[in-house]
C-alpha cells in the first residue's frame, strides 16, 4: 500500500514539473525581442551614395572657405596695421593746427618752414598709403552715405541740400573695396525760421 502511494506521489511530481516546463516554454511578451528590419542591398547602396555626396559637398565648402581666407589674407593682411597707421596722419594734422593757431609763431619764418616740412611728410605718407591701395574718402559736397560717412553734427545752410556734407572733422579711408574707417562729418540742414517758430509757439499758448 505504501508502495502504491509513493508511485502516486511521483506521478504527481512529474505532472507538476511538466506543467512548469510548459509555462516556462510559453512566449513572454515583455521578453520578446523586436524584429530587426533587414536592409536590402539597393537601400544600402543608396545610403552610401548619400553619404558620399554629403562628404563631397562638405569638402567643396571647406575648399571655398580656404580659398576665400587665402585671398583675404593676401589682399587685406595689413588691414589692422593700416588702421593703426592712420593715427600718424591724424596726429600730424593736429600738430599743424596747433602751430597755426599759436599767436607767438604766427607769420614767422620758422612756422612757415615747419609747416612746409609737415606738408612734405603728409604727402609722403599719403603716397605710401596710395601705393598700398589705401585712399581717402571724398566727403565735402557729397551726400551723406552711411556706408562711408558718420554724421557728427548738423550745420544750418540754405545753400546746400539737406544731408550734404559741408564739414569734414576726420578723414575716412578705404582699403581697396573695404572700409578702413568712416569719415566723421558735419551735414547741412535747413535754417529754422524763427519768426514762424515764434508764431507757432504763440498759437499753442493761445489754444491752452
Amino acid at each position: 500500500m505504501e508502495k502504491d502511494q509513493n508511485i502516486i506521489v511521483e506521478e504527481q511530481n512529474e505532472k507538476m514539473e511538466e506543467a512548469t516546463e510548459a509555462t516556462n516554454e510559453g512566449e513572454n511578451p515583455t521578453e520578446k525581442k523586436e524584429e530587426i528590419k533587414e536592409i536590402t542591398p539597393e537601400e544600402k547602396i543608396k545610403e552610401l551614395e548619400d553619404k558620399v555626396i554629403r562628404t563631397f559637398a562638405e569638402m567643396e565648402n571647406q575648399r571655398r572657405r580656404f580659398e576665400k581666407e587665402k585671398v583675404d589674407a593676401f589682399e587685406y593682411g595689413g588691414f589692422a596695421f593700416a588702421k593703426e597707421a592712420l593715427n600718424l596722419i591724424d596726429n600730424l594734422e593736429r600738430s599743424k593746427q596747433i602751430l597755426e593757431n599759436d599767436e607767438a609763431l604766427k607769420d614767422t619764418e620758422a612756422l612757415k618752414k615747419t609747416l612746409d616740412h609737415f606738408n612734405i611728410i603728409n604727402k609722403d605718407m599719403v603716397s605710401i598709403f596710395s601705393k598700398n591701395n589705401i585712399k581717402s574718402i571724398d566727403s565735402i559736397g557729397k551726400k551723406l552715405d552711411p556706408n562711408l560717412h558718420q554724421a557728427m553734427m548738423e550745420i544750418e545752410d540754405d545753400q546746400k541740400e539737406p544731408g550734404t556734407i559741408v564739414q569734414e572733422i576726420q578723414k575716412g579711408f578705404m582699403m581697396k573695396d573695404r572700409l578702413l574707417r568712416p569719415a566723421l562729418v558735419g551735414v547741412s540742414k535747413k535754417t529754422e525760421n524763427k519768426v514762424d517758430k515764434n508764431e507757432e509757439n504763440k498759437e499753442k499758448l493761445d489754444n491752452k
